[in-house]
């Protein structure tokens, strides 16, 4: 028997997220069985996963984070039973609404280009739909899909009342010219903003979408509303209606977590070495806390290669570098030179360290990156990004007995305290950096406490995975069984 489970295909290869679909429908029906009791599925649930495989087909960072969310739910399915009626999970995994549309927009050389716009609208259930908007060539339907389906929960986690949902295109920023940036984003809103509002659907930003892009949407959508709506995205700049702490609280709301969780061993980041994939907005902001709770980050990266600093990373250089220059981050060692090196196309988990942080993309950190970082000696994993391990990795950080916190739970400051944006924005009024902050710590610490204490209630201490999911999962579907077949 084990010999026959071991002939059956992993549904994710070690390097990269694989066609799931594939596998499982080139089973026979014994061996898809056999496939679903290998991955830790409920027999109750196995209809679901292999229906969200079919209806689905090619989008397999979205087929793994139904699983990831589905594996944890059988306990829940044994202990509450009704939880399984009225096809309330299939529901769940089915988004409201998906939007797909042209924009067209005339780079600097006068040529039209075309590109693809999507808004996925995943469940409302608990409020308007919320979650950011992804500029970048890797964009399709399918990890849209995945990124409101991951909101969905994460949302639920911040006790805000605010649903999930996600949009993007596969419009990359990259070497685009402030006025080429400006003409994408104001033909992205001109469709976009027939969709959303601050009762209805409240984007922000992502990867590739920043303040600047925020701020040309937000301006288009105004033009075209001739509304000030302030609550209609966030994200945006102090002057037309941002929040303070807002750039910095998916990094800093990580850190709270992380700094949360190791306080149930009795420890904290003073003294520990951190490594931060990364160098973009989250992983600048997490290594800024880091090092106010007395940590240093050795590292940090981004798509070329990533730099190794063993007096720690200067953060005002990183800032310098990113956010002025916007160059890549081999300058940093380009311009620090002494104490520093620059790896391209490694993996920055060679680096040993105590606290990993992966705060770039999906997948980025596989099984042979946990095995080493294991064998390194982390003690936690914080997950700055959205769903950044792999399962196999999460896998290995578990059995290794190591603090690990999915994306869900730990970088929920971001929607949380653009949440708050939105009561400032409703209120007219407009908080301190030292409120804001305030507010977002008690959230990353209640998100933590809420997931621990599920993890034990339902028998699996420190298993934030599992409590993540639940707790989630459970705010979601009471809201749903209370509003009827909708």
């Amino acid at each position: 028997m084990q010999q026959r489970l071991r002939d059956i295909p992993s549904p994710w290869p070690e390097n990269r997220c694989g066609e799931l679909l594939h596998s499982y429908e080139r089973l026979d029906r014994t061996k898809q069985s056999e496939f679903m009791t290998l991955h830790q599925i409920d027999e109750k649930l196995e209809p679901i996963i292999a229906d969200v495989l079919r209806r689905n087909p090619g989008e397999p960072e979205f087929h793994q984070a139904v699983y990831e969310v589905l594996e944890s739910l059988g306990r829940v399915i044994a202990k509450h039973p009704d939880y399984a009626d009225n096809a309330l999970i299939e529901r769940i995994c089915e988004p409201e609404r998906q939007i797909i549309f042209r924009v067209p927009w005339i780079d600097d050389a006068g040529k039209v280009q075309i590109n693809r716009g999507f808004r996925v609208q995943f469940n409302s259930a608990l409020g308007p739909y919320k979650g950011g908007i992804r500029f970048h060539p890797s964009v399709n339907v399918g990890i849209i899909k995945f990124l409101g389906f991951e909101q969905t929960f994460k949302n639920a986690l911040t006790g805000m009342p605010i649903g999930g949902g996600k949009g993007g295109s596969d419009f990359n920023p990259r070497d685009r010219s402030d006025r080429e940036i400006m003409r994408f984003c104001q033909s992205f809103m001109t469709e976009l903003h027939r969709h959303i509002g601050e009762y209805v659907d409240v984007p922000a930003g992502d990867i590739g979408v920043g303040g600047r892009e925020i701020g040309y949407m937000f301006g288009q959508f105004k033009r075209l509303t001739n509304r000030y709506e302030a609550g209609v995205l966030t994200g945006k700049g102090l002057s037309f209606g941002g929040s303070r702490a807002r750039k910095e609280a998916t990094g800093f709301g990580a850190v709270y977590f992380v700094e949360r969780m190791l306080g149930r061993r009795k420890t904290g980041f003073e003294g520990k070495r951190a490594v931060v994939s990364g160098s973009g907005n989250v992983a600048v902001y997490t290594m800024e806390k880091i090092r106010a709770f007395g940590g240093k980050v050795l590292a940090c990266s981004d798509s070329n290669g990533y730099v190794v600093d063993e007096g720690g990373i200067d953060l005002d250089l990183v800032k310098e570098i990113k956010e002025v220059r916007r160059q890549r981050i081999e300058e940093y060692a380009r311009l620090k030179r002494n104490g520093v090196r620059y790896v391209e196309n490694g993996s920055i988990w060679d680096v040993p360290c105590d606290v990993a942080m992966p705060s770039a993309t999906q997948n980025e950190l596989t099984g042979r990156d946990a095995g080493t970082l294991v064998r390194n000696g982390v003690i936690a994993v914080g997950e700055g990004a959205n769903m950044p391990s792999t399962p196999d990795a999460v896998r290995i950080f578990q059995e290794a007995g190591v603090l690990f916190a999915p994306g869900k739970a730990a970088n929920a400051g971001g929607v949380a305290t653009s949440a708050l944006e939105m009561q400032q924005n409703a209120s007219r009024d407009s908080w301190t950096f030292e409120q804001t902050e305030e507010r977002l710590a008690g959230i990353m610490h209640d998100i933590h406490d809420s997931c621990a204490e599920t993890a034990e209630e339902y028998g699996a201490p420190e298993n934030y995975v599992l409590g993540a999911n639940i707790t989630g999962f459970v705010r979601v579907a009471e809201a749903m069984r209370a509003l009827g077949v909708i």
